[in-house]
C-alpha cells in the first residue's frame, strides 16, 4: 500500500488510522465535510491531504489530484447515536452513500474497498461474534450496516475492486465520541459530575483505537477479498471493571453510582470478537490493555 482514502477520519479509528498510515509512510487522502467540528483532529503532516468532500458529495466527486490511491477506507456514517440510529431515511441514505464511497474507490484507481461495519448486525448473541454468526439486527443503524456490507461488496466486485468489511465492535481511544461509555465517563469525572451507570453486568470487550487501525491497515495489506472480519480485542469482561479502571486512572478518589439507572430496551448483554480469522488471514494481535489505552490517552491533549 503506497496510497490510502479515508472518509469519516476525524473520530477514534479514523485519526488512529492515518497515525498508523503515516507511521508505515503511506499517504493519506481524507475526505472531509465542509462543516465538520472535529476536522483540528486531521494531523498536520506532509503525508496527509485533505479534500472536502461530504457523504452526500461522493457519488459527484473527481479526482483531481493525478494520483492513484490503492485503498479505500470508508468510515463515515451519520447517524451513530441516540434516536438517529432508528431513522430508518437516514439509514437508508448510508446505504447509498456507501455504494457512492465504492464509486469513489474506482474513480480514484482503488484496487480495494474496506467498509465500517457493526456489531449491531449481530442484535443480541451470547458468545463470541464470528464472521458467519447469524445476524439479527435489531435497529435501523444495524441492519443499514449490514445491507451496506452485502450491497457493497456486489457493487465493488461489479467494478472489479476487492472487498472487506470489518464489523467493528467497541473501540475507545483519542478523539472518540462524547457520548461513548468511556469518553463520557472521562468528561464527567473532569467536570466534578458523578457518573451514574447501570448495574453494568454486559460482558465487553473493548479494543484500543491504535490497535483498530492497525488492523484496519493489515487488512488493507492482507485481507482477502470477500470477507468479513470482527474486530475487537477477543476478550471480554465484565463492564463494572472497564468502569473502575477509568476511575482509578482518571479520578481516583471520584464517587461513582453503579445500579442508579435501568438498562436500555433491548440492552445488547454479551459483546466479544472471535479475532481468530483476522489473526489466522494478517498476523494482527492487539498490543495495548485497556488500561494502558486509558494511560495513553490521560497524556494527550484531546482528551479534555
Amino acid at each position: 500500500m503506497v496510497r490510502a482514502i479515508i472518509t469519516g477520519a476525524t473520530g477514534a479509528i479514523g485519526t488512529a488510522l492515518i497515525k498508523e498510515l503515516i507511521d508505515n509512510n503511506i499517504e493519506v487522502l481524507v475526505f472531509c465535510h465542509t462543516e465538520s467540528k472535529r476536522e483540528s483532529n486531521i494531523p498536520v503532516h506532509p503525508l496527509v491531504q485533505k479534500k472536502y468532500c461530504s457523504l452526500m458529495q461522493l457519488a459527484d466527486v473527481k479526482n483531481d489530484t493525478q494520483k492513484k490511491y490503492d485503498v479505500f477506507f470508508h468510515l463515515a456514517w451519520a447517524g451513530t447515536s441516540g434516536s438517529a440510529r432508528n431513522d430508518m431515511y437516514q439509514q437508508n441514505k448510508n446505504v447509498k452513500y456507501a455504494l457512492d464511497a465504492v464509486s469513489a474507490a474506482k474513480k480514484f484507481g482503488c484496487d480495494i474497498f474496506i467498509g465500517a461495519g457493526s456489531q449491531a448486525e449481530y442484535g443480541r448473541f451470547e458468545g463470541a461474534l464470528k464472521h458467519d454468526t447469524p445476524v439479527f439486527p435489531e435497529n435501523g443503524y444495524g441492519m443499514a450496516k449490514l445491507c451496506a456490507g452485502h450491497m457493497t461488496r456486489e457493487y465493488a466486485h461489479q467494478l472489479g475492486l476487492r472487498h472487506i468489511w470489518v464489523r467493528i465492535l467497541s473501540i475507545y481511544g483519542p478523539n472518540d465520541g462524547a457520548n461513548s461509555m468511556v469518553m463520557s465517563t472521562i468528561n464527567k469525572f473532569q467536570s466534578g459530575i458523578i457518573p451514574e451507570f447501570t448495574k453494568s453486568e454486559q460482558i465487553w470487550d473493548y479494543l484500543f483505537s491504535y490497535d483498530a487501525a492497525k488492523a484496519f491497515r493489515l487488512l488493507g495489506e492482507k485481507g482477502i477479498d470477500g470477507k468479513t472480519y470482527v474486530l475487537g480485542s477477543g476478550i471480554s469482561r465484565p463492564l463494572k471493571e472497564y468502569i473502575y479502571e477509568i476511575k482509578k486512572v482518571f479520578s481516583p478518589d471520584a464517587e461513582i453510582k453503579i445500579g442508579s439507572i435501568p438498562y436500555a430496551e433491548k440492552q445488547v448483554m454479551h459483546l466479544c470478537a472471535d479475532i481468530s480469522e483476522l489473526t489466522k488471514d494478517t498476523g494482527f494481535i492487539p498490543e495495548y490493555n485497556f488500561l494502558e489505552g486509558l494511560k495513553i490517552m490521560k497524556t494527550l491533549t484531546t482528551v479534555k
